[in-house]
């Protein structure tokens, strides 16, 4: 009797298993490894295609026979669209099973990717109409280019996705005129050049998701596309929206939401604009050359880096402290006051626009004037990065700054951490953790260097003295009381006073930092389409709009 139920148990286990492996192989699983999106902007005001999409199929999965690919209207043809695996042609059918109101289906056929396998699908679409839109910031001027690449529904697709996409804009367009539209959650694109010498914009993210809708977008001046390709934004396109949104849940949950969807709305508006404040460089300075630009202050790589503003202006008082121009007289209220420049000192451009803009007698336009001489030193970047590399330019002046942090941080005597300091101090203050690595890089006693007395009103006594002969190593500066002897603190009390005293330069000079930069952005990198409520185009979006819903471009197969 044992025996009989052992065995019985052994067949139960063996049919149950036989079907769940069977129910699983009949549904589609899988993880999109990789998607390279070519966006394609054409002269005639038309959008190509180009995708790339690199599957790894769920061993217990059905095969990958079909892929569903959705688009972002109807104004196609199936005889514009090809598709290949690895140079080989396959199908295309207008028997599109994917979510989203208009699509096409590729069918893999002999090439089917089986159970356990990863493949490459390659997708072109030729021709695209109606896809540019008035740009809603600029509309007498600029056309609006937003588009969501095919994402996958999340019962197919699990895993992250290696996602690229690039933008082409059309020929002719130069390289100050086109504007980004900021992604939430992803970094600047990239700007530079494709072999046809159109500017591109490329956005990346190691670890995207596949099943998510990522709209990103461009705006550029109307005159490169014909006034024919380019349409008004519909009337009511916000009500339709919202009546999408509404539709996608049950009636139970129509008030929630809409509250939800406004609410989203607002902060994503909000972020966005948010960040988009702070990146204040032009998009000409991001056309990416060849090689490292040498020869920059630690003031201009802070700019090409895009550091926070009120740290550069910051930058600049301590090199006209160490000059021996400029005197922090007090500290709260704060007072800066120009000295009469030592024998053979001389000062860049930036550094005597400064002391005009801190003049007392310019007060009333202290923040417009500090503002200007910020657009002329990004202007003065955009020029000298001509032909180089920004981000070979920018890891190279990381380098420089983790280099002096490296030395100071490594000094074995307070001597020689001093000199460390004073050689260096423009160049960690590059550090976004400066405060930080200030507080942990000073704990022993260090001597002052003999700048110290300028930026510090209470040690003004000091300033200028000069070293006794041989009491410090060749190049070293200290400063020195009136009988000569070192002066010399606590390490933890040096690196407190230099970071309040770089947090309240910030509050009393620029005061809102957000608001500071904007008026900065708005004249070298002006807001682009904006990313709340108004419409920008339909480059990209599917039928569907509701957060939350089982909405996709593309079902994963069927």
């Amino acid at each position: 009797m044992l025996k009989r139920l052992l065995m019985l148990a052994v067949v139960l286990g063996f049919v149950f298993s036989f079907a769940s492996t069977a129910a699983a192989q009949s549904s589609y699983y899988f993880s999109l490894d990789k998607e390279l999106t070519n966006v394609y902007w054409n002269a005639d005001g038309t959008l190509a295609l180009d995708y790339l999409f690199t599957f790894t199929n769920s061993p217990v999965a059905h095969v990958i026979d079909f892929v569903d690919v959705g688009m972002p209207n109807g104004n196609f043809t199936i005889g514009t669209v090809s598709a290949d695996v690895g140079g080989q042609a396959i199908g295309i059918s207008e028997n599109y099973q994917g979510q989203g109101s208009y699509g096409f289906s590729v069918a893999l056929d002999a090439l089917a990717i089986q159970p356990g396998k990863t493949g490459t699908v390659h997708v072109h679409i030729e021709k695209i109409s109606g896809v540019l839109y008035t740009d809603s910031d600029n509309p007498d001027t600029y056309a609006s280019a937003d588009f969501s690449p095919t994402w996958f529904g999340s019962k197919y697709v699990h895993g992250t996705t290696d996602l690229t996409v690039i933008f082409h804009l059309p020929p002719g367009v130069k390289a100050d005129e086109p504007r980004y539209h900021q992604v939430s959650n992803w970094q600047a694109p990239q700007a530079g050049l494709d072999d046809q010498g159109r500017i591109t914009y490329t956005w990346h993210n190691a670890n995207a998701s596949g099943s998510t809708q990522y709209t990103f977008g461009a705006s550029f001046p109307k005159q490169y596309v014909p006034a024919s390709a380019i349409a008004a934004p519909p009337t009511f396109d916000l009500l339709g929206t919202v009546a999408a949104t509404l539709s996608c849940l049950g009636t139970l949950a129509i008030p929630g939401c809409f509250v939800g969807f406004i609410v989203l709305i607002i902060v994503a508006s909000t972020a966005s604009a948010a960040q988009r404040k702070l990146a204040y460089l032009p998009p000409k300075i991001q056309i990416e050359g060849h090689g490292i630009k040498r020869g920059l202050t630690a003031v201009e790589a802070a700019i090409l880096m895009e550091q926070p503003l009120d740290r550069v202006l910051t930058m600049i008082l301590f090199g006209l402290v160490k000059k021996g121009a400029a005197q922090v007289v007090s500290r709260d209220p704060l007072q800066i006051q120009a000295l009469t420049l030592p024998d053979g000192v001389t000062l860049y451009p930036y550094e005597t626009d400064f002391l005009a803009a801190l003049d007392p007698a310019h007060a009333l336009v202290r923040e417009s004037k500090l503002q200007e001489l910020v657009i002329a030193l990004v202007n003065s970047i955009s020029e000298k990065m001509k032909g180089f590399s920004r981000q070979e330019t920018a890891d190279y002046y990381k380098s420089i700054m983790e280099r002096a942090w490296q030395q100071i941080e490594a000094a074995g005597t307070p001597e020689v951490k001093s000199q460390a300091f004073d050689e260096s101090v423009e160049w960690t203050l590059l550090d976004k953790d400066y405060d930080g690595r200030m507080r942990r890089g000073f704990t022993g006693p260090v001597f002052l260097p003999m700048w110290w007395g300028f930026y510090d009103p209470a040690y003004h006594g000091t300033r200028g003295l000069a070293p006794v002969a041989g009491s410090f190593p060749a190049g070293a500066g200290a400063s020195f009381n009136t009988s000569g002897s070192r002066i010399s603190l606590p390490g933890a009390d040096l690196a407190a006073s230099m970071v309040t005293g770089v947090q309240n330069f910030s509050s009393q000079v620029v005061g809102n930092v957000s608001a500071f930069t904007s008026g900065v952005t708005n004249r070298t990198n002006p807001v682009p389409v904006s990313t709340g409520s108004s419409y920008h185009g339909g480059g990209g979006h599917c039928a569907c709009a509701c957060a939350g819903c089982a909405c996709a471009c593309a079902g994963g197969g069927r």
